[in-house]
C-alpha cells in the first residue's frame, strides 16, 4: 500500500511539472505588435490630408483626441493592425494607411505617459475592410487630475464627418520606429 501511494504521489507531481513546463501565449489582442515597439513622432499643423483609397485597397484613418487630457506630457499612441504596429500619433493628430479588403484586427496602445493613476491604455478592435471604402477610428484620451480619475483611452469608430471635422483641426503625423 505504501508503494502504492508514493507512486501515486510521484505520478502527480511528475504531471505537475511537466504541466508548469509547457510553453504558454501571453493573452494580447490581436491587432496589436510587440511590446518593444516605439515610435517618434512628428505632426505638422499646416497639413489636413485627406486621401481616398487607391483601387482595390480601403482606406483605414486613427486619430487621437486630447481634449479631455489635462496634463502633460500627452501620451504617444500606437497603432497596430494584425499584429504590426504601423504609426503613432501625439497630442490631437491624425494618419492614414491603405489595407486589403478582409477582416482586420486592430489595435490602440499608449507607447508612452507619464502617470500614477493609469487606466486602460491599450483598446482593441476588429473590422472588415471593403474595396474603395474609408475607415475612421477615434482614440478618445482623457485625464483630469482634479477629478482623481485614472488616465485612459476610448478607442472607437468614428463616421466620416467627424473625423473630417477633427481632421480640420488636427495636426498630420508622421512616425518612424526608434532605432
Amino acid at each position: 500500500m505504501k508503494t502504492l501511494s508514493v507512486l501515486f504521489l510521484l505520478a502527480i507531481t511528475s504531471f505537475l511539472a511537466l504541466a508548469q513546463n509547457q510553453p504558454t501565449e501571453t493573452a494580447t489582442a490581436p491587432g496589436c505588435g510587440s511590446s518593444n515597439t516605439k515610435f517618434d513622432v512628428k505632426t505638422n499643423s499646416s497639413q489636413h490630408p485627406f486621401a481616398k483609397p487607391e483601387p482595390g485597397k480601403a482606406l483605414v484613418y486613427f486619430l487621437q483626441d486630447d481634449t479631455y487630457f489635462q496634463s502633460v506630457p500627452r501620451p504617444t499612441t500606437r497603432f497596430g493592425l494584425d499584429a504590426d504596429w504601423i504609426g503613432a500619433t501625439h497630442s490631437n493628430s491624425y494618419f492614414y494607411f491603405s489595407v486589403d479588403p478582409g477582416e482586420h484586427h486592430i489595435c490602440a496602445d499608449w507607447q508612452s505617459f507619464v502617470g500614477l493613476n493609469v487606466g486602460h491604455k491599450s483598446a482593441a478592435a476588429q473590422f472588415t475592410a471593403v474595396e474603395g471604402q474609408s475607415y475612421f477610428f477615434l482614440v478618445k484620451n482623457h485625464f483630469s487630475p482634479k477629478e482623481n480619475l485614472p488616465a485612459g483611452m476610448k478607442f472607437s469608430p468614428v463616421d466620416s464627418d467627424e473625423a473630417q471635422l477633427l481632421m480640420s483641426k488636427f495636426a498630420f503625423s508622421t512616425s518612424t520606429p526608434k532605432k
